[in-house]
């Protein structure tokens, strides 16, 4: 039998699930397509963790383009700076897992198609509203929608159904007007890195439970996760 080290030397790496098959089977998950709108700090991040999990049809959408700035809280490298973000995430899976992403390079208004699954998350209050309203509402193709928002040191998660009038309404009474959003002094919005990376792995656990309990298994999904890190808490709730 060929060492690990003679393994790599002669033939292509595959990717291999086995470590977390009994927590979550991308074989049993099969060709349910995800879609995650935005590939910023919590998208970015969060591409990488689906494609680790070994899904294989995701789709992601941005329109904008890896600048410097976004290195320090996106899983970019150097080399993406000016590539489209699309891109660069497919680059960063492809290289990580196999898995090949499907790019779309525009700006979503809720007029696309997509898939059972959907991570809304682009920069905006209102442009998530207005996806919401325009693809999402009343879609009975989608079955769950997770949508986040950060801050320095806390975030929250919301996992629901667009299909749900409870859900809905909760849904929509939560949100804000883009003004109120917390900003940095030069405007623009505090984003760090592990705060990131922790809000994306509680969205991802969400996909992970949900599929589980498509499966059968004896657990409710929770509406909104909110959390903080200074000090460290987390609480959870149901619409």
């Amino acid at each position: 039998m060929a060492t690990g080290t003679e393994r790599g030397s002669t033939e292509m790496a595959e990717f291999d699930p086995t470590r977390h098959l009994s927590v979550f089977s991308p074989y049993q998950f099969g060709e349910r397509r995800v879609d995650v709108i935005g590939c910023g700090a919590t998208g970015s991040h969060l591409t990488l963790m689906l494609a680790r999990l070994g899904i294989s049809n995701i789709h992601v959408w941005d329109h904008d383009t890896v600048a410097e700035h976004n290195l320090a809280n996106q899983c970019y490298e150097l080399s993406h700076v000016g590539q489209p973000k699309v891109k660069a995430i497919a680059d960063v899976c492809e290289k990580a897992t196999g898995t090949k992403v499907t790019c779309h390079r525009q700006e979503v208004d809720g007029l696309q198609q997509f898939g059972e699954i959907v991570y809304l998350l682009t920069d905006t209050m209102s442009s998530r509203e207005q996806i919401f309203n325009q693809g999402l509402r009343e879609n009975f193709n989608v079955r769950l929608v997770i949508e986040t928002r950060m801050g320095p040191d806390y975030g929250r998660i919301y996992s629901f159904s667009p299909i749900k009038p409870n859900h809905i309404e909760a849904w929509q009474l939560t949100c804000y007007k883009d003004e109120e959003a917390e900003t940095s002094a030069c405007g623009a919005s505090i984003t760090v890195g592990p705060t990131a990376q922790y809000l994306a792995s509680i969205a991802t656990w969400q996909l992970i439970r949900w599929f589980a309990i498509e499966q059968g298994a004896d657990d409710t999904l929770e509406n909104v996760i909110h959390f903080s890190l200074r000090p460290p808490l987390v609480t959870s709730g149901f619409f």
